[in-house]
Protein backbone atom coordinates (compact mmCIF):
# COMPACT_ATOMS: atom_id res chain seq x y z
CA UNK A 1 0.00 0.00 0.00
CA UNK A 2 2.97 2.33 0.52
CA UNK A 3 3.48 2.96 -3.19
CA UNK A 4 -0.17 3.37 -4.19
CA UNK A 5 -2.03 6.64 -4.56
CA UNK A 6 -5.37 7.41 -2.99
CA UNK A 7 -7.34 6.97 -6.26
CA UNK A 8 -5.72 3.56 -6.80
CA UNK A 9 -6.65 2.46 -3.28
CA UNK A 10 -10.18 3.87 -3.66
CA UNK A 11 -10.67 1.94 -6.88
CA UNK A 12 -9.34 -1.36 -5.59
CA UNK A 13 -12.63 -2.71 -4.31
CA UNK A 14 -13.03 -6.39 -5.00
CA UNK A 15 -16.69 -5.87 -5.95
CA UNK A 16 -15.79 -4.13 -9.22
CA UNK A 17 -18.20 -1.96 -11.13
CA UNK A 18 -17.80 1.47 -12.64
CA UNK A 19 -19.60 3.69 -10.18
CA UNK A 20 -18.48 5.78 -7.26
CA UNK A 21 -20.63 3.73 -4.89
CA UNK A 22 -19.39 0.16 -5.01
CA UNK A 23 -21.54 -1.04 -2.17
CA UNK A 24 -24.41 -3.45 -2.27
CA UNK A 25 -28.12 -2.69 -2.19
CA UNK A 26 -27.76 -1.23 1.31
CA UNK A 27 -25.46 1.51 -0.02
CA UNK A 28 -27.91 2.38 -2.78
CA UNK A 29 -30.75 2.55 -0.25
CA UNK A 30 -28.61 4.97 1.76
CA UNK A 31 -28.03 7.13 -1.33
CA UNK A 32 -31.73 7.04 -2.25
CA UNK A 33 -32.68 7.96 1.33
CA UNK A 34 -30.46 11.04 1.21
CA UNK A 35 -31.68 12.11 -2.24
CA UNK A 36 -35.36 11.69 -1.35
CA UNK A 37 -34.79 13.63 1.88
CA UNK A 38 -33.21 16.56 0.02
CA UNK A 39 -35.95 16.54 -2.65
CA UNK A 40 -38.64 16.54 0.03
CA UNK A 41 -36.92 19.42 1.84
CA UNK A 42 -36.79 21.55 -1.32
CA UNK A 43 -40.43 20.78 -2.09
CA UNK A 44 -41.45 21.86 1.42
CA UNK A 45 -39.38 25.04 1.07
CA UNK A 46 -41.08 25.90 -2.25
CA UNK A 47 -44.48 24.99 -0.79
CA UNK A 48 -44.02 27.35 2.16
CA UNK A 49 -43.01 30.13 -0.23
CA UNK A 50 -45.93 29.71 -2.61
CA UNK A 51 -48.39 29.34 0.26
CA UNK A 52 -47.03 32.50 1.89
CA UNK A 53 -47.76 34.31 -1.38
CA UNK A 54 -51.48 34.19 -0.61
CA UNK A 55 -50.95 36.75 2.18
CA UNK A 56 -48.94 39.07 -0.06
CA UNK A 57 -51.01 38.89 -3.23
CA UNK A 58 -53.97 36.55 -3.59
CA UNK A 59 -54.04 37.18 -7.35
CA UNK A 60 -50.40 36.21 -7.73
CA UNK A 61 -51.07 33.13 -5.60
CA UNK A 62 -53.96 32.13 -7.89
CA UNK A 63 -51.71 32.53 -10.95
CA UNK A 64 -48.98 30.38 -9.39
CA UNK A 65 -51.48 27.68 -8.45
CA UNK A 66 -52.89 27.76 -11.98
CA UNK A 67 -49.42 27.03 -13.40
CA UNK A 68 -49.36 23.85 -11.34
CA UNK A 69 -52.35 22.43 -13.24
CA UNK A 70 -50.46 20.83 -16.11
CA UNK A 71 -49.34 17.28 -16.95
CA UNK A 72 -45.65 17.90 -16.25
CA UNK A 73 -46.38 19.08 -12.72
CA UNK A 74 -48.67 16.07 -12.27
CA UNK A 75 -45.71 13.81 -13.10
CA UNK A 76 -43.59 15.72 -10.58
CA UNK A 77 -46.33 15.19 -8.00
CA UNK A 78 -46.18 11.44 -8.60
CA UNK A 79 -42.41 11.63 -8.18
CA UNK A 80 -42.83 13.61 -4.97
CA UNK A 81 -45.24 11.05 -3.54
CA UNK A 82 -42.82 8.28 -4.50
CA UNK A 83 -39.91 10.12 -2.86
CA UNK A 84 -41.81 10.86 0.36
CA UNK A 85 -43.17 7.31 0.55
CA UNK A 86 -39.73 5.74 0.03
CA UNK A 87 -38.14 8.12 2.53
CA UNK A 88 -40.78 7.34 5.15
CA UNK A 89 -40.69 3.56 4.68
CA UNK A 90 -36.90 3.44 4.57
CA UNK A 91 -36.76 5.70 7.63
CA UNK A 92 -38.77 3.11 9.55
CA UNK A 93 -36.32 0.45 8.34
CA UNK A 94 -33.35 2.57 9.46
CA UNK A 95 -34.91 3.00 12.92
CA UNK A 96 -35.46 -0.75 13.18
CA UNK A 97 -31.86 -1.43 12.17
CA UNK A 98 -30.66 1.08 14.78
CA UNK A 99 -32.94 0.24 17.70
CA UNK A 100 -34.03 -3.38 17.25
CA UNK A 101 -31.43 -5.86 18.43
CA UNK A 102 -32.09 -8.09 15.39
CA UNK A 103 -32.41 -5.16 12.98
CA UNK A 104 -28.92 -5.38 11.50
CA UNK A 105 -29.37 -9.10 10.85
CA UNK A 106 -32.62 -8.52 8.91
CA UNK A 107 -31.77 -5.20 7.25
CA UNK A 108 -31.63 -6.64 3.72
CA UNK A 109 -34.97 -8.45 4.08
CA UNK A 110 -36.50 -5.27 5.50
CA UNK A 111 -35.18 -3.31 2.50
CA UNK A 112 -36.88 -5.76 0.14
CA UNK A 113 -40.06 -5.37 2.20
CA UNK A 114 -39.77 -1.56 1.92
CA UNK A 115 -39.36 -1.82 -1.85
CA UNK A 116 -42.28 -4.26 -2.10
CA UNK A 117 -44.62 -2.03 -0.09
CA UNK A 118 -43.43 0.98 -2.09
CA UNK A 119 -44.34 -0.72 -5.38
CA UNK A 120 -47.68 -1.98 -4.02
CA UNK A 121 -48.64 1.53 -2.91
CA UNK A 122 -47.21 3.40 -5.90
CA UNK A 123 -48.98 1.36 -8.60
CA UNK A 124 -52.53 2.30 -7.57
CA UNK A 125 -51.35 5.69 -6.32
CA UNK A 126 -49.84 6.56 -9.68
CA UNK A 127 -52.98 5.40 -11.44
CA UNK A 128 -55.27 7.56 -9.31
CA UNK A 129 -52.95 10.56 -9.54
CA UNK A 130 -52.56 10.31 -13.32
CA UNK A 131 -56.03 9.22 -14.46
CA UNK A 132 -57.40 12.76 -14.73
CA UNK A 133 -54.32 14.04 -16.58
CA UNK A 134 -54.40 11.13 -19.04
CA UNK A 135 -58.15 11.58 -19.55
CA UNK A 136 -57.74 15.32 -20.14
CA UNK A 137 -54.87 14.78 -22.59
CA UNK A 138 -56.26 11.85 -24.57
CA UNK A 139 -59.97 12.10 -24.00
CA UNK A 140 -62.27 9.64 -22.35
CA UNK A 141 -65.61 9.44 -20.69
CA UNK A 142 -66.44 11.27 -17.50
Amino acid sequence: MAGTTAPERAGSSSKGGGTLYRGDLGMWSWVAHRITGVLTFFFLFAHVLDTALVRVSPDAYDKVIETYKNPVVNLFEVGLVGAVLYHALNGIRVMLVDFWEKGARYQKQMLWAVLGVWVLVMIPGTYYMMVRTVTDLFGGGH
